[in-house]
């Protein structure tokens, strides 16, 4: 399929954490299908809950299930 929003090129499929993510190499788009923004959602709510009570490092970016998801 073609990317809808720049028309030029297929889109790319790519599985992170069990959520599957088409994205566009060209334009950078990211389009999910039904179900799997609720999916982020509840995998990333499940993840800050993990995560409480420990100590960040003030120099080291955290990163969250969201960065984890769209970084490509």
């Amino acid at each position: 399929m073609n990317c809808p929003s720049c028309k030029e090129s297929g889109l790319m499929a790519m599985d992170r954490n069990g959520v599957q993510i088409d994205y566009c190499p060209n334009c950078r788009g990211i389009w999910l299908d039904h179900g799997e923004l609720e999916k982020i959602i509840e995998k990333s709510h499940a993840a800050g809950l993990s995560d409480a009570g420990h100590p960040q490092e003030p120099h080291k970016q955290k990163r969250n299930l969201i960065t984890e998801l769209f970084d490509f």
